[in-house]
């Protein structure tokens, strides 16, 4: 289970109360392996068109290897804001720079298997691309474009080919007008 960065550091993530108050840190896997309730982001990148750009991620990640998702996920720093570490994560995962607006939050637990689990306050971002992404293979093993209505499709026919939490910030991403 790789969940140390290249560079070698432990990431961290911020440990929240229910009211997404920050009250420590804590090294990411071990927040899997509790279940501890800490903060997350999800961005949604639309061309436009409501086609929106999946991920699938690389097969060497810790959890849900293989398996499609949003445009990007992580997990805000310590003192960062989730907008900012919505747009450092668009970056390091898919290469890609543009503005984020927020789309909402929520609040889930899902069973990961393994031993562990998400529990996760989402921050939901949504922005607009419309070139190639250059995603950094450790992160993401494919990408690909698909409008909203065959992804809802998708998500119902094939849960199992998803990430836990991409059908709820999917949900929340649609409030935001440039999914409408």
């Amino acid at each position: 289970m790789r969940a140390t960065p290249p560079g070698g550091v432990q990431e961290l993530v911020v440990l929240v109360d229910e009211a997404d108050r920050e009250i420590g840190t804590a090294p990411k896997l071990d927040a899997h392996r509790t279940g501890a309730l800490h903060r997350a982001v999800s961005v949604f990148l639309t061309a436009g068109h409501r086609d929106i750009l999946l991920q699938q991620r690389a097969a060497g990640k810790y959890h849900s290897p293989g398996r499609w998702s949003n445009t990007c996920c992580g997990h805000p720093r310590a003192g960062e804001d989730p907008r900012a570490a919505g747009s450092r994560r668009l970056l390091e995962e898919m290469g890609i720079v543009c503005n984020l607006e927020p789309a909402g939050k929520f609040h889930y637990r899902a069973d990961l298997g393994h031993g562990l689990t998400e529990h996760e306050i989402d921050h939901v971002f949504v922005g607009r691309w419309h070139a190639r992404p250059h995603p950094d293979p450790v992160e993401v093993g494919a990408w690909r474009w698909i409008s909203v209505a065959d992804l809802e499709a998708d998500l119902a026919a094939n849960p199992d080919t998803y990430t836990a939490w991409v059908s709820q910030a999917l949900e929340v991403a649609r409030q935001h007008e440039l999914l409408r």
